[in-house]
């Protein structure tokens, strides 16, 4: 009889055989060596996490308690190998023979449909007029938004769009937004998601730097010789 662990994974509690156990343990630390050089490191790891624990709940919904290496390795094959990703596999001569031969069985394409999320990042209110746009493909929300006015002022926009507000979850992870997007939810994605995020976030910081730098020159307290303070540009 094999032993078991319970562990946490993504914030959600697991039963798990130890041949399982093993390799899940190897795969995530092989991950975080991928990603160790970026500064989402840890952000990118819980997503993936997370995106784990809902493939690994969708596979125990049959009753089944015990998470077994066969429903590890489907999981592994939507989230994709290491090799997959341009990690470098730190497993055993045995486990990368293992990984080869499935490697060279028929790969199925795996096809992810788009879900409707609340885009908060987008958000002007609560983010529906966002999430729908990013759900229907409409690269703009700014459209959404304009329909959404249009059918308020008619009187019928406006209980639809509170439903939604309330029933439509909104996108936290990574994962939730690339699913928002009709994207594979797989470490490859995640990772270029967080990693352009931080990137976005890092330029808005320099440009907000660079742009209170500007006002704080532009401001002269007092003149020589001595006439009221004066901000440039302003009149008082």
């Amino acid at each position: 009889m094999n032993k078991i662990f319970n562990i946490n994974l993504g914030g959600y509690p697991f039963v798990i055989d130890d041949d399982a156990y093993a390799h899940l343990k190897w795969y995530i630390q092989t991950i975080k060596s991928h990603f160790s050089d970026s500064e989402g490191c840890d952000e990118i790891i819980g997503d993936i996490e997370v995106r784990m624990a809902e493939l690994f709940t969708e596979k125990l919904a049959n009753g089944q308690s015990i998470v077994s290496r066969k429903e590890l390795d489907e999981v592994i094959k939507i989230m994709g190998t290491p090799e997959d990703f341009g990690a470098q596999s730190t497993n055993s001569f045995e486990d990368r023979s293992q990984d080869q031969a499935r490697s060279k069985k028929k790969k199925y394409k795996i096809k992810t449909g788009k879900r409707l999320f609340r885009d908060e990042e987008e958000k002007v209110l609560g983010g529906v007029c966002a999430g729908v746009a990013a759900y229907l493909g409409i690269e703009d929300p700014l459209w959404v938004r304009l329909i959404t006015v249009v059918l308020c002022f008619s009187g019928i926009g406006f209980i639809p769009y509170i439903i939604l507000w309330i029933i439509v979850p909104a996108a936290k992870t990574s994962g939730d937004r690339l699913a928002m997007k009709g994207e594979p939810v797989n470490i490859h994605n995640i990772g270029k998601m967080v990693e352009e995020e931080i990137h976005d976030f890092s330029e808005k910081v320099t440009e907000f730097g660079k742009d209170l730098g500007s006002k704080k020159k532009g401001i002269t307290p007092y003149s020589n010789k001595g006439e009221a303070p004066y901000r440039k540009g302003f009149l008082f």
